[in-house]
């Protein structure tokens, strides 16, 4: 069996990325041609609705939000030797973590409001992931399994909680009740429109700095940290990272799954609408 190759820095930073949305663009327009339709046209289609407008680029910035914190979430446990696709699942309990901090201290103020909520996100979402993380550590489950498991446990729960217990009595949508004005973050259009700048209205809002800050966070963490030395180890060789005095199940449980649950979808932009409904 012949080694792995080794690519040049450049290579793997830039070539391999533009090789893979090269061939993901040809296998898409093979599966448009083979229902009768031009590539070429529903690609532009594509490029001019996501980024030929402000409007369409602001709803761009915004889901891409959603995964930036995605993939660093997966991004962390990746580096673990975990490869977590439970990220439905752990973002709905993260979800209703933040409801259930924002329509319960409605009394606090918007600067307390919004990190309790952000902490909400983390616990719910993190105690979601590490039960699969358990199981992997203690019972040897394989995680892959699991977390496709409770993403469906997750969404029978939401369904039962927005339908039976936190929907509104005199509303027939399965959602909770508004949250307050003060858990809100400001749209980009208004805050540039404080500057007597003025921007195409979206939905876009703060969190695309939050993803920013966590993104360079995370950095910090996996490469600059003892933590992140002690992911990595784990994630290249648990052996040798019991010989070197770190547990491999300790990482499992409590590092990789927390840091997941703390950067699932729900912080994104949830604060930005006035409900959590079931979609």
């Amino acid at each position: 069996m012949s080694a792995p190759l080794d690519l040049p820095k450049w290579a793997d930073t830039v070539l391999v990325p533009a090789i893979s949305v090269v061939a993901a663009f040809l296998v898409a327009g093979l599966v448009v041609l083979s229902i009768g339709e031009n590539p070429l046209t529903a690609t532009r289609h594509l490029l001019q609705g996501s980024l030929g407008t402000g409007e369409g680029l602001g709803f761009t910035l915004f889901y891409m939000t959603d995964f930036i914190f995605v993939g660093l979430a997966v991004a962390v446990a990746y580096h673990a030797g975990l490869f977590n696709i439970g990220g439905e699942g752990q973002a709905t309990l993260a979800g209703l973590g933040i409801a259930l901090v924002l329509n319960n201290l409605t009394f606090l103020p918007g600067f307390l409001l919004i990190p309790l909520g952000i902490l909400g996100a983390a616990a719910f979402g993190a105690a979601w992931a590490a039960v699969p993380g358990y199981l992997q550590a203690k019972r040897g489950s394989h995680i892959v399994i699991t977390t496709i498991m409770f993403n469906w446990l997750a969404s029978v729960l939401i369904v039962y909680l927005l339908v039976n217990v936190l929907r509104e009595p005199q509303s027939m949508n399965p959602e909770t009740r508004a949250f307050p004005e003060q858990a809100y973050i400001p749209f980009m259009h208004d805050i540039f429109a404080a500057f007597g700048v003025e921007i195409p209205a979206s939905q876009l809002n703060l969190t695309l700095v939050l993803a920013l800050a966590a993104s360079y966070f995370i950095w910090l963490l996996i490469y600059r940290s003892r933590l992140g030395y002690a992911i990595r180890v784990v994630g290249s060789n648990p052996t040798a990272a019991v010989y070197a005095g770190i547990s491999p199940a300790r990482i499992i449980i409590l590092f990789a799954g927390a840091l997941d649950g703390l950067f699932r979808r729900a912080v994104a932009h949830l604060f930005a609408r006035q409900k959590l409904a079931r979609a």
